[in-house]
C-alpha cells in the first residue's frame, strides 16, 4: 500500500507534488478542530431540544384535556338548564290544555253545551296545538282510549309498548290515577314514529295530569331532541371545539388526535371516524392497543408516511379524558424536533467547510505561484510537442533563459525544421508516385477495356443501321452506342489525366444537356430511393464547353450524391445565370455530409472513404472544371446534406483562350 502511494505521488507533475505535501498540512487541523467543537455543540444542543420538546407535548395533550373539560361542564350546565326550562314549558303547555278542558267543562255543568259537545270541542282544541317540530298534545281515558289524538284517536293503546318493550301507557295512567289533584307527571320512553319516517328510536318527553270529571289523562309530548337535547347546537358547539383542537400546530406535521376506549377516532386530521384499534406500526406493533391498554404515557414507534420514502420515528403524548372515556394523544416526529440542532450542526459544519476552503485556496494558490516559476518553460516545451505530434511542424519553442532548458528548446526547433523538410520531400516523392502509378494502371486499363468496347460499338452502329429511327429500339441502342463512346471517352481521360487533355468546347444548352443527365442517372442502382427535382433558370444562354466532360462531372456530383443518401433524400439539380458572367451549376442533397476534417482532402487523387471507391472521381471532376476556366465549391453540413456549385465561365475572351493552339 505505501509503495502504491509513493507512485502515485511520484507520478504528479510538481505543481500537484507540492500541494500534496502542503495542502494537508494547513487543512487537517482545521478539520479536527471544528469537528470537535461541532460535536460537542450538537451533543448539548440535542439534549436541551428533546427536553423543550417533549415538554411541549406535554403542554399541548394537557392543554387539550382542559379545552374538552372545560367543553363537557359548559355543556352539562347548558343541557341541565336547558332541560329544566324544557320541563316547565311541557308543564305549562298540560296546565293550560287542562284548564282548557276544564273551562269546556264548566260550559257543560252550567247548560251551555252538552257532554258529547264539550267533550269534542276540547278535543279540537288540543289537536291544534303543535310542540317543536313534531311534538303534540293529546288526551286519552285511564283505560287508554285515545279522545283526542292529531292521527289516531279513537284507538286504545293500554298495551302500547316503546322500544324497549316497557307498557308505559300502562305506566302513566296507573301513575295518574295515584297522583295528587292538580299534580303534574312526567315520563321519558323511547319511540320510534314511522309516520316521520324515523330509522331508529328516540327519546321522547311527555308531561301529563289527570282530569277526574271526564276519566281523561291529558299530555303534552315532544321529542328531547327537538327540545333540551338541541343536537344542531350541540354539533356547532363540538365542531368548534375540533377546529381549536385542530388549529393547534405540532411542529410541520405533528397533530393532536382523540379516540374512545374502542380505538374509533373522534378527532383527527383526516381518518375521523374510523377504528384504528388494529393498527401497527412499520414494525407491526399494535401501538394503539398500548395506548388504550395504559390510557396515560409515552409511546415511540416507526411510521411511514404517504409521502415519506422510509419510516421516520414518532413519539407520542397521551392523557385520557374520563368524562367522554376518550384518550386524548399529540404526536409528531422526532426529527422535526431536532431540526434546531441539525440548523446548529448543519451551521457548524458549513463554517468548517468555509473555513477550509478560504484556508485551502489560499495555501493552492500560494503554491501554483511558487509552482509557476518553475514549471511554465517545462509546460510551454510539452505544449510545442504535442502540437508537433500532431503534425504541426511549424510550432516553435520559445524559452529565452540560457541554461540547459534554451539548449534543449534551440535543438528541438532544428529538429522540427528537418523534419518539416524531409515531409514535404516525401509528400511530392509520394505524389509523383501515385502519378506513375496512375499512367501505368491507365495504360493497362485503356488496353483491356478498350478491345471490348470497340467490339461493343461495332455492333451497336450495326443495329442501329439495320433499325428505323422510328423503332422504339432505336432509341436503346443509340444509348448503349453513345454510352460505349463515353465510356470510352473516359478511359481516354483516365490516360490522359497526368497529360491534362483539353476540352473540345462547343456551344451547348446547358439546362438540355442537364436534363438528359438526370434522367439517365435516375435509373442508377445509387438513385432508386432519391427523389430527384430539377430547378433550371430560364434563358440560360449557350455555354462553350465539352458535353462528354461535363456530363462526366455531372453523373460524378449526381450519384455521389445517390451514395451520400441510402435510406432515400431529396436532389436538387438546378441552374443560374450570375451577375459576374459566370454560369452556376448546383447540386444539392439531403445526405449524411462530409465531416469537417475530410473536406480539405476530397479532390485530392485517390483519396476516398468509400470501401470500393477509387479516389478519382472528384479529383477528374476539379481538373475539367480547371479545364474550363471554371470554379467547384463544396459546403457540408455533416447530418444535414452537402451542396455542389460549379461555376463555368461564358465570355468570348474565354472562348478564344480555349481555342488557342
Amino acid at each position: 500500500m505505501h509503495g502504491l502511494v509513493f507512485n502515485f505521488v511520484q507520478n504528479l507533475k510538481l505543481r500537484w507534488k507540492m500541494l500534496v505535501v502542503v495542502l494537508p498540512l494547513v487543512v487537517l487541523p482545521i478539520f479536527v478542530v471544528g469537528g470537535v467543537i461541532g460535536y460537542i455543540s450538537y451533543q448539548q444542543a440535542y439534549r436541551g431540544i428533546t427536553q423543550a420538546s417533549k415538554a411541549d407535548l406535554d403542554h399541548m395533550a394537557r392543554f387539550t384535556l382542559d379545552l374538552l373539560d372545560a367543553h363537557h361542564k359548559q355543556f352539562q350546565v347548558y343541557k341541565e338548564d336547558k332541560r329544566q326550562a324544557v320541563r316547565n314549558e311541557l308543564r305549562t303547555l298540560t296546565d293550560l290544555a287542562y284548564s282548557l278542558v276544564e273551562s269546556h267543562h264548566h260550559q257543560y255543568l252550567s247548560g251551555e253545551v252538552s257532554l258529547s259537545r264539550a267533550r269534542s270541542e276540547a278535543s279540537r282544541a288540543l289537536k291544534q296545538v303543535s310542540i317543536g317540530q313534531s311534538g303534540y298534545i293529546f288526551a286519552m281515558t285511564s283505560k287508554g282510549e285515545l279522545t283526542a289524538h292529531p292521527a289516531r284517536e279513537g284507538d286504545n293503546i293500554y298495551n302500547e309498548q316503546d322500544q324497549d318493550g316497557r307498557y308505559f301507557i300502562r305506566t302513566m295512567c296507573q301513575a295518574a290515577l295515584r297522583a295528587a289533584p292538580g299534580q303534574t307527571l312526567f315520563i321519558i320512553y323511547p319511540w320510534r314514529n314511522e309516520m316521520l319516517g324515523d330509522q331508529a328510536s328516540r327519546q321522547k318527553l311527555a308531561a301529563y295530569r289527570y282530569f277526574p270529571e271526564w276519566d281523561w289523562i291529558i299530555a303534552a309530548t315532544g321529542y328531547l331532541e327537538e327540545t333540551y337535547e338541541d343536537l344542531a347546537f350541540e354539533r356547532r358547539s363540538f365542531a368548534e371545539l375540533k377546529q381549536k383542537i385542530q388549529s393547534k400546530k405540532v411542529g410541520h406535521t405533528g397533530y393532536i388526535y382523540c379516540m374512545d376506549s374502542a380505538g374509533t377516532l373522534h378527532i383527527h386530521p383526516e381518518d375521523e371516524g374510523r377504528n384504528i384499534v388494529e393498527r401497527t406500526d412499520f414494525t407491526g406493533n399494535l401501538f394503539i392497543r398500548e395506548m388504550i391498554r395504559s390510557k396515560n404515557g409515552w409511546i415511540r414507534y416507526p411510521w411511514r408516511g404517504a409521502d415519506d420514502p422510509l419510516p421516520r420515528m414518532k413519539i407520542v403524548r397521551y392523557l385520557y379524558f374520563k368524562p367522554w372515556d376518550w384518550i386524548v394523544a399529540v404526536g409528531s416526529y422526532e426529527d422535526e424536533f431536532f431540526e434546531e440542532a441539525k440548523l446548529i450542526k448543519t451551521r457548524i459544519l458549513g463554517s468548517l467547510f468555509v473555513i477550509t476552503f478560504f484556508v485551502g485556496a489560499v495555501a493552492i494558490l500560494m503554491v501554483f505561484v511558487a509552482a509557476q516559476v518553475l514549471t511554465n518553460p517545462i509546460h510551454h516545451m510539452i505544449e510545442v510537442i504535442r502540437r508537433v505530434k500532431q503534425g504541426r511542424l511549424d510550432a516553435k519553442m520559445e524559452v529565452d533563459s540560457q541554461d540547459e532548458l534554451g539548449e534543449l528548446a534551440a535543438t528541438f526547433n532544428r529538429m522540427t525544421e528537418i523534419m518539416k523538410r524531409n515531409q514535404e520531400m516525401e509528400a511530392s516523392l509520394s505524389q509523383q508516385g501515385k502519378m506513375a502509378s496512375l499512367g501505368v494502371l491507365s495504360s493497362g486499363v485503356a488496353h483491356e477495356i478498350n478491345n471490348p468496347l470497340g467490339v461493343i460499338l461495332g455492333y451497336a452502329a450495326y443495329l442501329e443501321g439495320k433499325l428505323d429511327p422510328d423503332d422504339p429500339k432505336f432509341k436503346y441502342v443509340h444509348e448503349i452506342k453513345r454510352e460505349s463512346k463515353r465510356c470510352k471517352k473516359i478511359v481516354q481521360d483516365l490516360l490522359n489525366y497526368a497529360r491534362t487533355p483539353k476540352p473540345a468546347l462547343e456551344e451547348t444548352d446547358l439546362n438540355q444537356l442537364l436534363d438528359q443527365i438526370v434522367d439517365f442517372a435516375a435509373n442508377h442502382t445509387d438513385m432508386h430511393q432519391v427523389r430527384v427535382h430539377k430547378d433550371f433558370a430560364a434563358q440560360l444562354p449557350p455555354v462553350r464547353l465539352d458535353g462528354d466532360q461535363i456530363r462526366q462531372v455531372a453523373i460524378n456530383l449526381i450519384l455521389n450524391a445517390g451514395a451520400a443518401m441510402p435510406d432515400g433524400g431529396e436532389l436538387v439539380v438546378g441552374t443560374a445565370l450570375a451577375a459576374d458572367g459566370f454560369v452556376e451549376l448546383r447540386f444539392a442533397d439531403t445526405g449524411c455530409g462530409i465531416p469537417p476534417e475530410y473536406q480539405e482532402k476530397i479532390f485530392e487523387p485517390f483519396f476516398t472513404t468509400r470501401p470500393r471507391g477509387t479516389g478519382l472521381g472528384l479529383a477528374i471532376t476539379r481538373q475539367i472544371i480547371e479545364l474550363h476556366h471554371g470554379e467547384i465549391r463544396i459546403d457540408s453540413v455533416p447530418g444535414r446534406g452537402t451542396c455542389v456549385l460549379v461555376r463555368l465561365p461564358v465570355g468570348e475572351d474565354t472562348a478564344q483562350e480555349d481555342e488557342a493552339p
